[in-house]
C-alpha cells in the first residue's frame, strides 16, 4: 500500500510520537507514521506464509 492511500486521520494520529519514539527522536514524524501504517497494512493484507516468522500463529500449548 502506498502512504498516499492511507487515511489522513490515521496518519496524523500515528504521527503523534510514542514516548520512546520521542526519546529517540524523529526527523520526520509524518513520514515515519506513513511508513509504519503502510507496512502494517501490507503485513495484514499479505501475511508471510512461513510459520517460523513472527506472523506465524501459535497455540497456547506451543508457548508453554
Amino acid at each position: 500500500m502506498s502512504p498516499d492511500d492511507l487515511p489522513s486521520d490515521a496518519v496524523q494520529e500515528r504521527a503523534d510520537l510514542l514516548p520512546e519514539e520521542r526519546a529517540a527522536g524523529s526527523a520526520d514524524p509524518q513520514a515515519q507514521a506513513e511508513e509504519i501504517l503502510a507496512e502494517s497494512v501490507d503485513r495484514t493484507e499479505y501475511p508471510d506464509p512461513d510459520a517460523s516468522t513472527q506472523s506465524g500463529r501459535r497455540s497456547s500449548a506451543d508457548t508453554a
